[in-house]
């Protein structure tokens, strides 16, 4: 039995409980639907499903608040050039992940199709033993099917478990979470990290286009397995270090880094150290589940309507999909990613639900803590370890992603 199916019926049987509907309240512009427990309080728009704001640590004297809200929230409504944008925030689900700018076989999905802008309805919010649960679900037309999202919440941990059940989808399609972290100004401040990689790749072709006043500064299409040493697009230009965010004033950049074969069952992970306010922000999934991290560099290098050069954010976005590119692009078997062995899209049967289980957390950092250098999993916890040598210790389940399952 495989581990989407496992994770479904883990699933089927949490459906079970059912709380109270809860009613939404307006943040940030949009009506927006809050769960809570003692250490963290998380808000979901309902158009759109998008997570933010999302507070840790809130039970101290220093909450955390890591996650992006687009500037134009406070702006009068506005047309936009995608649903997804007119929420854009936080961390969101994405099915199928990207443009989605063609058709395919009569189906025409919006950028990161219906789940990332449309309106969600809210199922219940409930509350049982240690344990928060909000749940909304939304039906999807381009391609029929539902989708139920669940985000849970553990007293005693600063961490956000997200689950995502497909019902009724039926084919192959890219998908991904699309986490965006607000950046300071100051270049270089961020700390990126990840568990072992294959190889990094820039997007292929134009991904920020002059003639729509986007810039980009990596060249396109390149291929490296050193993070820190990424060919520029003027050949003049050094390389950048893609591990220190925020870079390059002025552009803005798509990459995608393939997660290695996990060989000690321990989830594939992604880190963003801010030595300056104390934290590392992470994110925890299964590599056979989504098997790439797509980083979205958005430095004010776009200037066209909405982003009027004002957007400095870090989308880390973990999927298995091409880019950004969407359905056409990522169900072809030389896209280039596929070409090399990498899985682009997911197969989803209308018979079987399908799980996407993902975790989200900060934990504060010691002094001296510079950027993660390495991960070290137990039962119950994962410990970051830093390049200079302090420790920082999370209680989170990290079987989560796995088998979809939190301990009573």
């Amino acid at each position: 039995m495989n581990i989407l199916r496992l994770q479904a019926l883990a699933w089927l049987g949490a459906a079970a409980a059912v709380g109270a509907e809860p009613a939404p309240r307006e943040l940030h512009g949009q009506p927006s639907y809050i769960v809570a427990s003692p250490q963290v309080e998380v808000a979901v728009t309902r158009l759109g499903g998008q997570m933010a704001p999302v507070t840790f640590y809130r039970d101290t004297d220093r909450p955390v608040q890591p996650y992006y809200v687009s500037p134009w929230q406070a702006e009068p409504a506005a047309e936009m050039p995608a649903p997804v944008l007119v929420p854009l925030r936080g961390d969101f689900f994405c099915l199928p992940f990207g443009g989605n700018a063609e058709a395919v076989a009569g189906e025409k999905h919006p950028p990161h199709g219906e789940v990332a802008g449309s309106a969600w309805q809210a199922v219940s919010v409930e509350r049982r033993g240690n344990r928060s649960t909000l749940t909304l679900a939304i039906e999807t037309r381009a391609r029929a099917g539902r989708v139920t999202k669940e985000v849970l919440l553990v007293d005693g941990q600063n961490v956000v478990y997200t689950r995502h059940v497909v019902e009724g989808f039926t084919g192959r399609a890219p998908v991904g979470h699309h986490a965006i972290l607000a950046l300071p100004e100051e270049e270089g401040t961020v700390r990126i990290a990840t568990s072992p990689l294959r190889f990094g790749m820039t997007a292929p072709g134009v991904f920020s286009d002059p003639r729509q006043r986007e810039y980009q500064a990596l060249l396109p299409g390149a291929e490296w397995t050193d993070p820190t040493k990424v060919p520029a697009l003027r050949r003049d230009a050094p390389g950048a270090d893609l591990t220190r965010q925020p870079g390059r004033y002025g552009h803005c950049d798509l990459v995608q880094l393939v997660n290695a074969p996990a060989t000690d069952g321990n989830p594939a992970w992604v880190a963003a150290t801010f030595p300056d306010a104390g934290y590392v922000w992470f994110a925890l999934k299964d590599p056979t589940v989504l098997a790439s991290t797509v980083l979205w560099m958005e430095y004010h290098g776009r200037h066209g309507h909405p982003w009027n050069g004002r957007n400095n954010c870090l989308g880390i976005e973990d999927v298995t999909a091409c880019f950004a590119a969407g359905l056409a692009t990522s169900l072809a078997a030389d896209n280039p990613l596929a070409a090399k062995g990498v899985a682009t899209a997911l197969e989803f049967a209308a018979g079987r639900p399908t799980v996407v289980s993902y975790v989200q957390g900060v934990v504060r950092t010691p002094a001296g803590f510079d950027r993660v250098a390495g991960a070290e999993f137990a039962p119950g916890r994962v410990t970051f370890v830093s390049a200079a040598g302090p420790r920082a210790e999370a209680a989170v389940a990290h079987s989560f992603v796995r088998d979809g399952r939190l301990p009573e």
